[in-house]
């Protein structure tokens, strides 16, 4: 689904994949199988049966994919959830020994404003900075690391940026202070090809609707032996791990997608390939516009531009209008006036994360659409900053 017609048959395209993605073609072919499914796998009749076959068989079809055990998936809602719960969990539990987080400050705001709570609960919590490119502040990790560090989050990439973090140097760091690890892997199915095993992350947060799957499903890893209390009491669900009944019908939509997952993964270079050629054409062709974080590693598909002149919100309007999907700052800050706190805590100024536009590619884009997006961009910049220089004029000689 990139290109697609809305209620008013106008022409689409696609371009905010970090925000969420369409559900995948095969999952929509099988969309009328999914709403077959009904029982409750707590039951013991025959449908309940079929549920718990579902659940039993996504959860080792992710084991398989991450490289883990299935006793280490919970599902959940999403990320949100598992965010919450991991990092409540591990306060709850060792308060009394270890009550000191170290948290990146380009994090979620699900995970940012749970620090934010754990705080008010007597948690010490940092926040490690980053610098203007986007990469962590080692240097004050490892100045923070001690014997009361209880954990240590940092998410594998950001979703304003694309910045990919070094996960697996940041949990040696936390492991040889004694510390937890957790990492916010929402970003990396589906647009990394990296090896989760090799990342020996002790807690890691998953949504499906980042890799063409359905909203309210997700699932968080917990490494075998790692402290974990429930959020959420109930019936005994997930081995007592997170109560309330299992969303079967997400959990099987998941299972359908895991099986396209691989070849998504295999597309990565031709997304890079477009996203690099995207960035060179803009940066010829509109002055005055920058691409943020372009210094270090990123995701192959995310494109983070500051484009002087131009207000983001206006122009993200403008483009919707014209048919084109794009974000500026995080999905779940929509609305929101005030600047993307991410590219503040990178040191950029509140003009310039007001004048920022993201765009994330998904598998399905083509090089039409992404040229077709970037005329249209190319000339809505030129329309808006004669407009604001029309204005400036009046202003003046008013």
């Amino acid at each position: 689904m990139q290109n697609h017609s809305n209620s008013e048959g106008k022409f689409r395209v696609y371009l905010d994949h970090n925000a969420t993605t369409p559900h995948s073609s095969r999952l929509k072919s099988r969309w009328m199988e999914l709403m077959d499914i009904s029982g409750n796998p707590s039951s013991i009749h025959q449908d309940s049966r079929v549920s718990k076959t579902i659940l039993r068989e996504t959860r080792k079809k992710i084991a398989d994919f991450l490289g883990c055990s299935p006793l280490e998936i919970i599902f959940n809602s999403g990320a949100s959830e598992g965010n919450n719960s991991v990092l409540k969990s591990v306060y709850s539990l060792l308060r009394e020994t270890r009550n000191e987080f170290l948290i990146s400050h380009v994090e979620h705001p699900s995970v940012l404003k749970t620090a934010e709570a754990l705080r008010s609960w007597g948690a010490v919590v940092h926040l490690i900075p980053v610098d203007r490119n986007g990469s962590l502040d080692l240097d004050f990790l490892k100045s923070k690391l001690s014997s009361k560090t209880a954990l240590v989050s940092v998410m594998y990439a950001n979703n304003e940026t694309g910045s990919v973090f070094p996960i697996q140097e940041v949990t040696q760091l936390a492991h040889a202070a004694g510390a937890l690890m957790h990492s916010d892997c929402v970003q990396m199915l589906g647009k990394s090809s990296v090896d989760f095993k090799l990342l020996d992350v002790d807690y890691a947060t998953f949504s499906a609707h980042k890799f063409y799957s359905l909203k309210g499903t997700g699932f968080v890893y917990v490494k075998k032996s790692s402290p974990w209390q429930p959020l959420i009491h109930g019936g005994g669900q997930e081995r007592s791990r997170r109560g309330g009944t299992e969303n079967v019908t997400g959990i099987a939509a998941l299972n359908i997608v895991l099986d396209e997952l691989k070849s998504y993964e295999a597309k990565i270079s031709e997304v890079q390939r477009m996203r690099d050629q995207m960035e060179a054409e803009l940066l010829q062709r509109i002055p005055n516009i920058s691409v943020t974080a372009v210094q270090g590693q990123r995701l192959a598909n995310t494109s983070s531009l500051v484009i002087t002149g131009v207000d983001g919100e206006t122009l993200l309007m403008s483009l919707d209008l014209k048919g084109f999907s794009v974000s500026t700052g995080a999905a779940c800050s929509s609305g929101n006036p005030e600047p993307s706190p991410v590219l503040l805590a990178m040191g950029l100024s509140r003009q310039e994360a007001q004048n920022s536009l993201r765009i994330s590619l998904g598998w399905e884009n083509n090089e039409g659409e992404v040229k077709s997006f970037i005329n249209c961009l190319v000339e809505t910049v030129e329309k808006l900053r004669a407009i604001e220089a029309e204005e400036g004029k009046k202003d003046y000689a008013g």
